[in-house]
């Protein structure tokens, strides 16, 4: 029982969001006993995806304006003279101003309940890892297996089959139809002909008019979405898509290539020609325009090699540097948004020059796009982390809140913590989420803000042939010093979403709520209403996607805090920050290592997994002189074919080379 756990660990974890996962999984991975709790009911805090009712859930959470109930103090028995207590906040202050907009009628919505949706268990108070596969909106049991309570080991063979048995509901239904559609078994004969008439016929109409989606058919398919409350996407040669790699998570997860990269531009949302093939191929760019784009990414790939060519621009804006290149408007305004994809006022040159050579460095290496997007959601990756530290020995536990930190006055080391059953459990070293710190820890510390919003909509911001689009696209400020808008549209194929829906993430930094401050760009992409737009409005007379449903909150960025600005922090408690408003997960995984790297200096960080032919059993014979697993001197950038083969299968093409 979680109320009965071993009082002593090497360390003590508390919250569940991606640099914790990942500084967990390290840790049990070198062979440090790990309990990793959290006090919400789900994996990742704020990196959690959820299903349409869990985040309704969520939502209803956050808006409720309760006073924290005051509880026992019992537990300020267990403190010796010779000690003090940090307390742990009781409530998460990280999400503000949260708000839900439906545009579509509601009224036959009230009763429907989601298909395959499990019968709610009772609350029995207490710590509880089984309610998990229904807030990931998944519904995977065998991730709830893997981390229990106990510390558990398990195979990789064992993990697969689980993760077999986990098939999405999506793949399923496609099947059938598939099955369905080829072959009237009732009448015995193909029925492809009649396909080919009814489909040409019901082409034509759906291009002009999209399948009408209803509010009961949101809450009926919501286990078909998986909904992230952070907006990301893994750069191909970026910090998470190597750890995974090298660490041998990747088995647990799926990834899809982003497909393009959009841009938006005098009212009108284009597509940027990234690869070689895409800029000569591209209509939008005159023939001198592509020679000096291709010249300029040239230059980019080995600016360092040419200090000389940029000197007198160092202390410039990019925006300024790009200008002084005699680059064309067109070409300024695509390297700026959509390549380097960096703000025009603040970034400096080399700023801009070192994000445009990442994102061609990362070109090619799985698709068209420098970027993944893990199916299911950001979220699965913190879990995915979780699972390693499960396999290696560590102890999970949800819903087990922890009432503070124990420090010897003496040292001023934290020796031990509380959790809400009055359990003293001791620990060597102590990582904290940023959320879980009390007001009056965090009185010095100065922190920003994310406005988030997320839509769901009922067609792509720009239409192709294929409706199965992975895109990311950069809105230049609407007004001077309002912020740059990130936009990532997802599919149905990404399964977050359902057919014929479109997933929309909107993340900028904040100057008012995020209503203020993102819905301008959503009305001049999307349709907020019933109304029809007109074609001037719209430049070309094509409707704008027609949001759905709508919801906005802002989200603590405490990313970038130096640990001096908390009060009294001992030196073997570290913090981890939550989500940043960057586009990739670099600094989550750079936080992680250094923190793992000043607990256990003399270990590696996420070394690769053994290979089991080469694990040799006490009297099965000698153990071999090179085990296979140890890390390459060669350099990350070029990673091992066994390494790096799990990723690249799982990783869903949308082109053949």
């Amino acid at each position: 029982m979680a109320d009965n756990l071993p009082s002593e660990f090497d360390v003590a974890v508390i919250g569940t969001g991606l640099p914790e996962s990942i500084i967990a999984a390290a840790c049990s991975r070198s062979g440090q006993r790990v309990l990793h709790v959290d006090s919400r009911s789900y994996y990742g805090g704020n990196w959690a995806s959820f299903s349409f009712s869990g985040l309704l859930s969520w939502i209803k959470e956050k808006q409720e304006k309760t006073e924290v109930s005051e509880e026992s103090e019992d537990w300020r028995k267990l403190i010796l003279e010779t000690e003090e207590a940090i307390s742990l906040s009781k409530k998460d202050t990280t999400i503000q101003h949260v708000e839900d907009v439906c545009y579509i009628s509601q009224d036959s919505a009230e009763d429907i309940e989601e298909a395959g949706a499990l019968s709610k268990l009772p609350d029995l108070g207490g710590s509880d890892t089984n309610e998990t596969a229904q807030q990931s909106g998944k519904g995977c049991l065998a991730l709830d297996k893997q981390l229990g309570t106990k510390g558990c080991e398990m195979s990789p063979e064992t993990i697969a089959s689980n993760d077999r048995e986990c098939t999405p509901e999506g793949e399923d239904t496609e099947v059938i139809s598939e099955r369905e559609s080829s072959y009237d078994a009732t009448s015995g004969h193909s029925t492809l002909e009649t396909e080919k008439t009814e489909n040409a016929s019901t082409a034509e109409v759906s291009n002009l008019e999209p399948k009408k989606i209803t509010y009961s058919q949101i809450v009926k398919e919501g286990r078909r979405f998986n909904i992230d409350l952070v907006s990301k996407v893994l750069y191909s040669q970026g910090l998470l898509i190597d750890l995974l790699i090298k660490s041998n998570v990747s088995r647990y997860a799926e990834f899809k290539n982003a497909t393009r990269i959009l841009v938006f531009r005098e009212g009108k949302v284009e597509q940027v020609p990234c690869s070689r093939a895409d800029v000569f191929n591209s209509k939008q760019l005159t023939m001198i325009e592509k020679r000096m784009l291709m010249k300029f990414l040239t230059f980019c790939l080995e600016y360092e090699q040419h200090p000389d060519e940029y000197q007198d621009y160092k202390d410039c804006t990019f925006s300024k540097y790009l200008k002084s290149q005699k680059l064309t408007p067109n070409l300024q305004h695509f390297i700026l948004h959509s390549i380097a994809m960096v703000s025009e006022s603040d970034s400096s040159t080399t700023d801009g020059l070192k994000a445009t050579k990442k994102f061609l460095h990362c070109l090619g290496r799985y698709g068209n796009t420098p970027f993944l997007f893990p199916l299911y959601g950001q979220g699965e990756i913190s879990q995915c982390f979780c699972r390693m530290c499960a396999v290696f020995g560590g102890t999970y536990c949800l819903r087990h809140s922890i009432q503070c930190l124990v420090v010897d006055k003496e040292s001023g080391r934290c020796k031990a913590i509380i959790d809400h059953f009055g359990q003293r459990i001791s620990a060597n070293y102590f990582v904290v989420e940023d959320s879980y710190l009390s007001e009056e820890t965090c009185t010095n510390v100065c922190y920003r803000q994310i406005s988030r919003a997320v839509l769901i909509t009922d067609q792509s911001v720009l239409k192709t042939q294929s409706d199965q689009q992975i895109s990311v696209l950069t809105v230049p400020p609407v007004e001077p010093g309002q912020p740059v808008v990130c936009v990532i549209e997802l599919c149905s194929s990404t399964m977050t979403c359902m057919k014929g829906t479109y997933l929309v993430h909107l993340t900028c930094s904040s100057t008012k709520t995020a209503k203020e401050d993102l819905e301008p760009v959503i009305q001049k992409l999307f349709i907020l209403n019933d109304e029809k737009e007109t074609e001037s409005e719209n430049g070309g007379g094509l409707e704008k996607p027609r949001v759905l449903w709508a919801v906005y909150f802002n989200m603590r960025d405490s990313a970038g805090i130096d640990r001096n600005s908390y009060d009294s922090l001992p030196p073997n408690v570290y913090i981890c920050s939550g989500p940043d408003c960057a586009l990739g997960n670099d600094y989550a995984v750079k936080q992680a290592e250094t923190i793992f790297q000043e607990m256990f200096p003399k270990e590696e960080f996420c070394p690769p997994p053994p290979n089991p032919e080469d694990i040799v059993y006490d009297g099965d014979g000698t153990q071999p002189e090179d085990p296979g697993f140890s890390i390459s001197p060669e350099p990350k950038a070029e990673p091992l074919p066994e390494e790096s083969s799990n990723i690249e299968n799982k990783v869903t093409e949308e082109h053949n080379e």
